[in-house]
């Protein structure tokens, strides 16, 4: 049985989560790699709509663990809100499984995020607030404290000291108030019994199931154009989001990986600031925010809207080694006479058919647009390849040879089983 990883193949929000809980149904292991509650994944189940931030789409299947993997950054308070939530409404929990290795957010963190983005002004990445890209910092500066940390009393305030040293310089500084330590140990102990049955060795146990059969899939945060090594640095996010992400992230060797599926949206969005070479303004992306119902998940944000950008699609497929793409939100173009499809970009005078390298060429190229004939057929009812219009069929076809891997699902609406399966992911 295969181990698949899902990505995102633009800036987020694609509809990775309908497509991690499609192949989490038919796996024994769902295991979120990378990021933290910044990222929100939407799934409808029958009449009832799941808005996954922390933990894993797989908790929402019969019999699947659900592990939040050592990549992750973890917020307690965040993570035991969301887990309330989902048992007040039915769902079993109690597969759900977090790695000893993972980093906390702690409420420093969360502060200094947005001190930072206060101070930088127009400058403002566009971060959630939640503490993600200064918990990453930390873990790189190495003075974070991990899950495990949280069972020792000793550790765990050596630990939080480190980490509000150089910040309570900062803040005497600015004339604020500084961070207690006493506090934050006392905040961060009060989790540890609840914590305490759900702690694993993440690594071990993921390579456990590989080594026992099972399917395992790695369900990725942000996307490949927020990847902080390959997306458009710096208004990216503070972890990899790409493919390579899944082994870091969950411990596993690159080798173990026979899939990896990304998550790609029938036109483009992004949240935050940033480049955007498709992006639309006015009535015309007004329109496709509308359509598409492009809100945030777990900020409420209006999303930017493009066109479909097959140069992005393309470099998704190059850097995270794509089998498969997941076509989302097909049916939110029904209607449009002519679609415009980015196949190049003009960057001062010329034409370039791969995502710059250099980001100042990046942030001022624009589109070169081809354009594919639309549909006015309802398409929601769709369920074989077969079932869609003709140029539908032809838009996806079309996509499909320009973007550097093949077109596996199809989604055509919002529900959890308003989908096109044209190659089983699981089985071939």
């Amino acid at each position: 049985m295969p181990a698949i990883v899902v990505v995102g193949a633009q800036w987020g929000d694609e509809g990775k989560g309908k497509a991690a809980d499609q192949l989490g149904q038919r796996a024994n292991m769902v295991v979120k790699f990378n990021g933290g509650n910044n990222a929100g994944h939407t799934v409808k189940v029958g009449g009832d709509t799941f808005a996954l931030h922390l933990v894993p789409t797989g908790i929402l299947a019969k019999d699947c663990i659900a592990l939040i993997g050592n990549g992750v950054v973890v917020d307690p308070e965040a993570l035991f809100s969301e887990l309330d939530t989902l048992q007040s409404r039915g769902v079993d929990t109690s597969n759900l499984r977090v790695a000893a290795t993972a980093h906390v957010i702690t409420s420093y963190h969360r502060l200094f995020d947005g001190i930072v983005e206060k101070a930088l002004g127009d400058k403002r990445i566009g971060t959630t607030g939640r503490g993600i890209g200064p918990t990453y910092e930390a873990k790189v500066a190495r003075n974070s404290v991990r899950i495990q940390d949280i069972f020792h009393p000793d550790v765990l305030r050596e630990r939080v000291e480190a980490g509000v040293f150089q910040k309570n310089l900062v803040l005497r500084g600015l004339g604020l108030d500084e961070i207690s330590v006493d506090e934050v140990v006392a905040e961060l102990s009060s989790y540890a019994d609840r914590l305490r049955p759900m702690v694993v060795d993440g690594p071990l146990l993921v390579n456990q199931a590989l080594d026992a059969g099972k399917t395992v899939v790695f369900e990725g945060g942000q996307a490949t154009m927020l990847d902080i090594d390959h997306g458009t640095y710096p208004y990216v996010t503070s972890s990899n989001g790409t493919a390579g992400g899944a082994c870091t992230g969950a411990g596993v060797g690159p080798t173990r990986i026979d899939r990896v599926v990304a998550v790609i949206k029938a036109y483009t969005t992004r949240v935050g600031e940033g480049p955007f070479p498709t992006e639309l303004d006015g009535e015309e992306g007004e329109w496709l925010r509308k359509a598409g119902g492009e809100y945030g998940v777990t900020t409420g944000r209006p999303r930017r809207t493009g066109w479909y950008d097959a140069v992005v699609a393309r470099y998704a497929a190059r850097v995270n080694g794509v089998t498969d793409f997941v076509m989302t939100k097909l049916d939110v173009l029904t209607g449009l006479e002519k679609i415009p499809v980015c196949v190049a970009y003009d960057v001062n005078g010329t034409r370039v058919d791969e995502v710059p390298a250099d980001a100042a060429d990046f942030a001022v190229a624009k589109p070169i647009y081809e354009y594919a004939n639309g549909w006015t057929e309802d398409i929601s009812g769709a369920r074989t390849f077969a079932d869609l219009p003709k140029n539908a069929q032809k838009y996806v076809r079309w996509l499909e040879e320009i973007s550097g891997a093949r077109f596996s699902i199809i989604g055509v609406g919002a529900d959890r089983d308003a989908v096109i399966v044209i190659h089983d992911l699981v089985e071939e």
